[in-house]
């Protein structure tokens, strides 16, 4: 008797990203289509209530309706863009940003919206290295990631921001088959209440969400993956129930020099350009 056995984890672990990354480029160009033309009929809405605006008396009662209309455009317009990180379609600046330096730029902000009860625990290895990344959109990752490990410990916890250098083999076949070979590795680790098999299986799907309607949109996940994608990064889920959730970002790092932060000039000059269109 010849018995013959290989092992196919690797291959099947493999397809099973394929399969997901199909999935979610799709998911993406329909999210991206439909921000494009929600954007078109946004500026025809904001235009028409500026002018309003410009025409009516401070002390006319319609005014604050026209403002009300405003304000919800506004958050429309935030809801767009959201898409279009998720899709990969926004208009980005990037420049090289030391990572450790962004992550602690955002510290301040994080502990006001924590709130009581979380501690945080911020481990910044020196030589985690630089991305060529836009750093706003950095500081969205990092703030969406946070505000869903609060949401994820109602009674309290430990949060834990972590920067380090990481090689191609610890992201994992997809990555080992490709350049770049390092990576900066942000990992964002919490005590809360983790995530079952099926709902790590569409979390980063928009609008996809396991929180109360008045709590969350379901794009926090979907805009961290876009923005992750857009710079030809990894992200790797660790969660399970009860035992917390651990999200490690690996972005491409860079031997560049880090940029000096745009000028006022610089910044007028690239609006002019993005003008043409975009958004």
């Amino acid at each position: 008797v010849i018995v013959v056995a290989q092992d196919l984890t690797a291959r099947k672990q493999l397809e099973a990203q394929f399969l997901q990354a199909q999935k979610m480029e799709a998911v993406g160009r329909l999210a991206g289509g439909v921000a494009h033309d929600f954007n078109n009929l946004l500026t025809v809405i904001m235009s028409y209530c500026d002018m309003l605006l410009a025409t009516v008396p401070a002390d006319d009662p319609q005014r604050q309706d026209l403002n009300e209309i405003r304000t919800a455009g506004e958050a429309a317009s935030a809801l767009s863009r959201q898409l279009l990180a998720f899709s990969r379609q926004s208009v980005i600046h990037p420049r090289v940003v030391e990572l450790n330096a962004v992550v602690a730029a955002s510290t301040t902000l994080l502990k006001r919206i924590i709130g009581a009860g979380i501690e945080i625990d911020t481990r910044l290895d020196p030589g985690a290295g630089r991305v060529k990344a836009d750093a706003g959109q950095l500081e969205q990752v990092i703030m969406n990631l946070v505000i869903n490990a609060r949401d994820a410990m109602p009674f309290g916890g430990a949060l834990t921001i972590e920067t380090r250098r990481a090689d191609a083999s610890e992201v994992g076949t997809e990555a080992m088959t490709r350049a770049p070979l390092e990576y900066c590795m942000l990992a964002v680790s919490d005590t809360g209440t983790g995530m079952d098999a099926a709902t790590q299986a569409r979390m980063f799907e928009p609008f996809f969400t396991t929180k109360e309607s008045d709590k969350g949109t379901g794009l926090g996940l979907a805009t961290v993956y876009g923005i992750v994608k857009q710079y030809e990064g990894h992200i790797r889920v660790r969660s399970a129930p009860g035992e917390g959730t651990t999200f490690r970002l690996y972005l491409p790092s860079t031997a560049e020099l880090e940029s000096a932060p745009a000028t006022a000039a610089a910044a007028g000059t690239a609006a002019s350009i993005d003008a043409r269109g975009g958004e």
